[in-house]
């Protein structure tokens, strides 16, 4: 019998575990009974064309409408055009070569399983030299395929090589032969949770008898996810209940009663509630562990500030860490000019109370870097900024009792784990983490289950409206050219511009299966200068410049000595510009739901209103015109925040957050499944109250190891 530890190439021959390894990274009976199907399609159901998104490797069930066939000009041999239909939009198959045989059987009529890789020719979505399944001719019922004997047929997430009727025929050999799985979530608790046994689960969710059984099998594999996850962050919460840290309590008469008097503006009430939140959180001996998240200029900046003037009241420091120099730079000089000379501690005319707002990056200088060092160590700096550099065994500080983390999915797992041997005589620093990309709240409970969150949705007043257009430059190329003509108009009213793109341009395009490579700075930033943008005064921006070399740029930028400034997404968060009001994202279906509200929340901080304008090739109908379509109708992250929960796969969601590990979620849907992720939390801290070690739940214990494998329980214990 099998078993699932058992290799692939024991039970399905070396030549299709081969395949399984090399395209989808299946080596084990076991990854590929968690290779769940991608969505199941009713017997006689088209697959929905609309849906598909360019790049992705699809298996489609459709309908061949009718069939061209022409000459090839170039070479020997034909083209062969099918033509596709769901009932509603349109796909082509292109064959090339020898395609007389193909043609006798891809007739209109016909239906079947198609399978390729998403491309767009001209205007239509196409997939090219596909491998496809025919039905029996003239027959509606899927059944008479070999492989398809069930009513549900499912469809797996496929690669190049390895379609899904592969993956499906692998499966079921498997299962053939399959030992029962053991289970290794205790019966009681599956009776308590009305779960059925792993092994039915395992044999439904890839040949379900029925949908209701269907639905019965996934609701028991979520359980496993989600039950496996919490279990790690209720162990992790247990053991930071011993940590000890600075008790900071709030001082009257200090810093930060100084600093709220003389801010120029109200606080907002979420401002106010965070704040007090944060302000107990930091008045005892209990590491706080807080992700402060909020939209583009909801004012979290405010916020940490006053967080790390307390702490400097309480006699200690506190240090920010941001992503990019750029952005630690900004930081820097956001801080300084908001303390004024609060902020000038050892200089002349200081205030009284005043701290130093000190900047460490990896590129200083030999001589700025030790003395931004030596006032780290001393504590003569309060406040110091910089960025992962601050974390490095040689960087010491006198007493860190507060670290800000600043766009913290843009962190890896061992800078963040440095933060905790940061703190002085055996203590751990209290950590904030905050985020301009606003996150449901399953995914907070799923990828931050450790940290406490705090959310502004509530706008400081005086922002400007940012209006946000889709110019489909395939459709409409003239709109392109409006673009330009309104930076030009408005540089012309005294304004700024930025123009995004996806590549710096000094470095090799990645493959792009057939596409055109992104858009690029350092080719864009030259053709707007020689063409539509002539005469104005044009700035380059992007990661891999010099950090002086940036600085001059940004701040040549903020003194509206540069018109536009052509960047790549070192401007995503922080910059803060308000006379710029025009953005053009060049390529922006490269970018992410959450990616393009940062960069757009970089106009529209002034009096004036901003406009952004979402430049793309991609036709209308797809996923990915969708998602542009989506984020230019709301300025809510919050909604498009699950908009980009909907889009995007599950476990891309997690492993962005985990170091790009292997995902655990499979199954689990971080936004339909919030009462199944929040009862396993309850469950989780209830079983490791019982016993923190699972020692005596050896199942459980297992049940980690297996979902959650040996690198991400790493990683999750140290994130």
């Amino acid at each position: 019998m099998t078993t699932t530890g058992d290799k692939l190439s024991v039970v399905l021959g070396a030549k299709m575990a081969k395949a399984l390894e090399s395209s989808l990274n299946l080596r084990t009976v076991a990854e590929l009974l968690r290779h769940y199907p991608r969505r199941y399609q009713r017997r006689g159901e088209l697959t929905d064309i609309g849906g598909l998104e360019i790049g992705e490797h699809a298996t489609v069930m459709a309908k061949i409408e009718r069939v061209e066939r022409r000459p090839m000009r170039a070479r020997k041999g034909s083209i062969l055009t099918i033509h596709l239909s769901d009932g509603k939009r349109r796909l082509t198959c292109a064959f090339f070569g020898n395609v007389g045989w193909r043609e006798q059987h891809l007739r209109a009529g016909r239906k079947g399983l198609f399978a390729g890789k998403v491309s767009q020719f001209r205007s239509e979505l196409q997939l090219s030299n596909p491998e496809y399944e025919l039905f029996e001719q003239d027959d509606d019922d899927p059944s008479t395929v070999d492989g398809f004997a069930n009513q549900i047929i499912p469809v797996y997430p496929a690669a190049a090589g390895v379609e899904s009727w592969k993956i499906a025929r692998a499966v079921r050999q498997v299962l053939d032969t399959l030992d029962t799985v053991e289970d290794p979530v205790p019966e009681v608790l599956c009776a308590e949770l009305g779960l059925t046994d792993l092994d039915t689960a395992l044999r439904q969710v890839h040949l379900p008898e029925s949908w209701e059984r269907l639905t019965t099998a996934k609701q028991r594999l979520k359980w496993d996810e989600a039950l496996s996850i919490q279990l790690i962050f209720a162990q992790r919460r247990r053991n930071e209940v011993s940590e000890p840290a600075r008790a900071c309590p709030r001082v009257d008469g200090g810093i930060t009663a100084a600093f709220d008097a003389r801010l120029p503006f109200e606080l907002t009430e979420g401002q106010r509630e965070v704040g007090e939140t944060i302000a107990a959180d930091l008045s005892v001996e209990h590491p706080m562990n807080r992700l402060l998240q909020g939209e583009v200029g909801s004012g979290k900046t405010i916020v940490a500030l006053r967080a790390m003037l307390q702490v400097i009241d309480a006699g200690r420091q506190a240090a920010m860490l941001a992503p990019t120099e750029v952005l630690a730079a900004q930081h820097a000089r956001s801080l300084r000019e908001l303390l004024g000379d609060l902020g000038t501690a050892g200089e002349l005319g200081a205030a009284e109370h005043a701290t130093k707002v000190t900047l460490l990056t990896g590129s200083m200088g030999a001589k700025e870097r030790k003395k931004a060092l030596l006032e780290a160590a001393s504590g003569e700096a309060g406040i110091v900024v910089g960025t992962h550099v601050l974390i490095q065994d040689h960087v010491t500080f006198a007493d860190l009792a507060l670290a800000v983390v600043d766009e913290q999915h843009r962190f890896g797992v061992e800078q963040r784990d440095a933060l905790r041997t940061r703190g002085a005589e055996g203590t751990s620093p209290h950590v904030l983490v905050m985020t301009a990309t606003p996150i449901p709240r399953t995914v907070a409970m799923t990828v931050y289950g450790d940290l406490e969150t705090s959310a502004l949705r509530q706008l400081p007043s005086g922002r400007s409206p940012i209006s946000t257009t889709v110019v489909p430059v395939a459709e409409k190329p003239n709109w392109l050219d409006r673009a330009w003509k309104r930076i030009i108009e408005e540089v012309g009213n005294g304004r700024q511009a930025y123009v995004v793109c996806p590549r710096v341009g000094d470095e090799p395009p990645a493959d792009t299966g057939g596409r055109r490579p992104p858009l690029a700075v350092l080719d864009i930033a030259p053709m707007l200068e020689e063409g539509p943008l002539h005469g104005l005064r044009i700035g380059v921006l992007h990661g891999k410049q010099p950090a002086d070399e940036k600085d001059g740029v940004m701040r040549a930028f903020s003194a509206g000595e540069v018109d536009v400034l052509v960047a790549t997404t070192v401007v995503e968060v922080g910059v803060n510009v308000p006379n710029a009001t025009t953005m053009v994202i060049m390529d922006a279906e490269r970018f992410g739901v959450s990616q393009l509200h940062q960069l757009r929340g970089r106009v529209g901080r002034g009096s004036a209103a901003g406009l952004c304008l979402l430049v793309t090739e991609i036709p209308e109908g797809t996923t990915t015109r969708q998602r542009l379509d989506s984020v230019a109708s709301t300025l809510d992250g919050f909604e498009l925040s699950k908009l980009d929960l909907e889009l995007r796969r599950e476990g891309d969601i997690l492993g962005a957050a985990q170091s790009g590990t292997k995902s655990a979620l499979k199954m689990l849907s971080l936004l339909d499944d919030e009462d199944v992720i929040a009862q396993a939390r309850g469950v989780a801290q209830r079983v490791v109250d019982a016993d923190p070690d699972l020692a005596h739940s050896p199942g459980l214990a297992r049940m980690v190891a297996d979902v959650v494998d040996a690198d991400r329980a790493e990683y999750l214990e140290k994130s």
